[in-house]
């Protein structure tokens, strides 16, 4: 068996990648990433086994292995196979507990109940041991869920493969991928579309949960959700189980970019109305791409006084926002536009870039010297920036000193985008947005978030913005704004007809718009407001969006500019059937649907 990736929009041909990604990614490194899942799915089985709760390095470990495994995030092979290692080694010592001390710790137990329980008969361990209530040991025990149960019949270490599995290099963890890829995810199509999805919203919704830990923010429930959601992925489970589990997904999606949500505003203040610059200064810059913000704060501390200037380019545009970063007279504005022409805009800018996350497309040797990962992202032959340590800061000073020797950026546009409107924000006007709905000022909004691509179907998102009657008002966040948030779309009383909440977690903030709009007009279902979904996918983060809209009840969302080919058609028919879920089709039609409420 040889590459197969179907995780992303782009894959070729609607059957997914088998011989080198579309991303740029080689079929070693897609290989590599598999079985770094599969290193995942056997530390789930065993945390699973212990009953306890999952220990927040564990948890941290596998929202950052995740997110290295995310479309365009990591294409260095020695990093991942660092990270197979750090896995392999953490499963084995979950499994290794296991073995030593069969019976779990937190199983409700009572303290004396350990001692009785390795006493007595052969037939009294063993029923005690099962939960029957006729063992004579069971007065010690608290009542068990069926859960514990089987937990306690285990009494050691599951016996999957993913749990005894082991390798020594790079070429063992590539020859492991044989077995461990997504067709081994079951023999069946339908199952295997489910735990596609089910993974792929994991892994979407981890990279949120990493973006929160950086700044010191966990909920431990989504750790606990890693663990079940993985062990899943080991077994064999009917449709309506897998179906409740993607559902799941999306409600700790929800709970991911309500945690990033917080993590930023509470670090960084509530984004407000800014305008940003497009043009350039005549100082050496620095370019920084990707969502870490707190990537952003370290680099402008070290470049203050430096006579550097600093620019956002792709989805780090809605750091201009947030009150924090506004302080920094050089950070002077965003350059460029989407994450698939980077290597153009790279090319031209001159000056050192900085990428934080993903997306990173094939690097050009034009630039190759003055580009630097850091965090989960990674190229081979790039520079890499290294995590903190001891609670200390980044060291960008290499970046740093290379700017001071490189020429300004090349202008390649002078305008100004404005954005801000996340959910603080927009409540702050919803006097103002209610009045114009009233009023009929504003008839309809269309929610145009996600991700953008480099198809040149992806036009159409740019035609809807541009054809939408003038009483709409577009709502959007995330890198698929860069198809229409430069457009000259004018404003409705003031209310601009784009309306960028952000980074695409800022979706969140469009569900809290749409919410607090739902409880402002006194209406029961959320479906029932003058809002119509046009969705555009790309990658695992857009699949972790999908499902949080659906945990929250939204249906008819429009979904392009293809549906995911992971999805087969059962699976398809049980979101259109339940959801309503449709493909995107022509501008005109679906405009006047969705002026019409359909």
């Amino acid at each position: 068996m040889g590459m197969l990736c179907d995780q992303c929009q782009e894959s070729v041909q609607g059957t997914g990648c088998i011989a080198r990604g579309v991303c740029g990614k080689n079929e070693e490194t897609a290989k590599l990433q598999d079985t770094l899942v599969y290193a995942l799915e056997g530390i789930a089985l065993c945390a699973e086994a212990s009953g306890t709760p999952v220990r927040a390095d564990l948890g941290r470990f596998i929202s950052e292995a995740l997110f290295v495994t995310v479309t365009n995030t990591n294409f260095d092979d020695r990093a991942i196979v660092d990270k197979i290692f750090k896995a392999l080694a953490l499963r084995d010592e979950l499994r290794d507990r296991l073995s030593e001390d069969p019976i779990p710790v937190s199983t409700g137990w009572a303290e004396e109940s350990r001692e009785d329980f390795d006493g007595g008969d052969e037939a009294s361990r063993i029923a005690a041991y099962s939960g029957d209530e006729e063992a004579p040991s069971s007065k010690h025990r608290a009542p068990l869920t069926l859960r514990d149960k089987e937990r306690r019949r285990v009494g050691a270490a599951p016996q999957h493969d993913c749990v005894t599995w082991t390798g020594e290099s790079k070429e063992d963890f590539v020859e492991k991928a044989r077995t461990a890829g997504v067709e081994a995810l079951s023999d069946n199509e339908d199952i295997r579309s489910l735990k596609s999805l089910m993974l792929y919203g994991l892994k979407g919704l981890a990279a949120y949960t990493d973006h929160a830990e950086v700044l010191g923010y966990v909920d431990e429930s989504i750790y606990e959700f890693y663990v079940t959601a993985l062990a899943a992925l080991t077994k064999d489970l009917d449709a309506d189980t897998l179906t409740g589990l993607v559902l799941e997904t999306g409600k700790t999606a929800t709970k991911a970019m309500a945690l990033l949500d917080r993590a930023n505003t509470e670090t960084y203040g509530n984004p407000e109305i800014t305008v940003v610059k497009t043009g350039v200064g005549d100082k050496p810059g620095i370019l920084i791409s990707g969502h870490d913000l707190r990537d952003m704060e370290e680099l402008l501390k070290q470049t203050e006084g430096t006579g550097i200037d600093v620019y956002t380019h792709c989805e780090m545009l809605p750091a201009h926002y947030y009150p924090a970063f506004k302080k920094y007279d050089h950070f002077v504005g965003n350059y460029g536009s989407s994450w698939w022409s980077q290597d153009k805009e790279f090319e031209s800018f001159n000056g050192p870039i900085l990428m934080t996350t993903n997306c990173i497309v094939p690097v050009r040797e034009s630039y190759r010297t003055r580009m630097f990962t850091t965090g989960n992202a990674g190229y081979e032959g790039v520079g890499h920036i290294p995590a903190r340590t001891d609670g200390s800061p980044k060291d960008f000073s290499e970046i740093v000193e290379l700017a001071k020797g490189c020429k300004p950026p090349k202008e390649i546009e002078n305008g100004e985008i404005v954005g801000g409107f996340a959910h603080n924000q927009v409540v702050a006007l919803a006097d103002k947005v209610v009045d114009a709905v009233k009023s009929g000022a504003i008839k309809r909004f269309v929610v145009m978030a996600g991700c953008d691509g480099r198809q040149n179907s992806r036009q159409y998102y740019t035609d809807v913005a541009g054809a939408l009657p003038d009483d709409t008002v577009v709502l959007t966040a995330g890198c698929a704004k860069y198809r229409y948030n430069k457009l000259q779309l004018g404003d409705i009383g003031g209310i601009p007809r784009v309306l960028d909440a952000g980074q695409c977690n800022d979706s969140y903030s469009l569900a809290v718009i749409a919410l607090k709009l739902k409880e402002v007009f006194g209406l029961d279902d959320i479906n029932d407001l003058p809002i119509s979904y046009d969705i555009a996918w790309y990658e695992q983060k857009a699949v972790a969006v999908l499902l949080a809209l659906l945990s929250l009840g939204v249906k008819g969302i429009r979904l392009g500019p293809t549906l995911p080919e992971f999805l087969t058609p059962n699976v398809a028919k049980v979101l259109v059937d339940t959801f309503d879920i449709k493909p995107i089709g022509t501008v005109e039609g679906d405009i006047e649907a969705m002026m019409a409420g359909a």
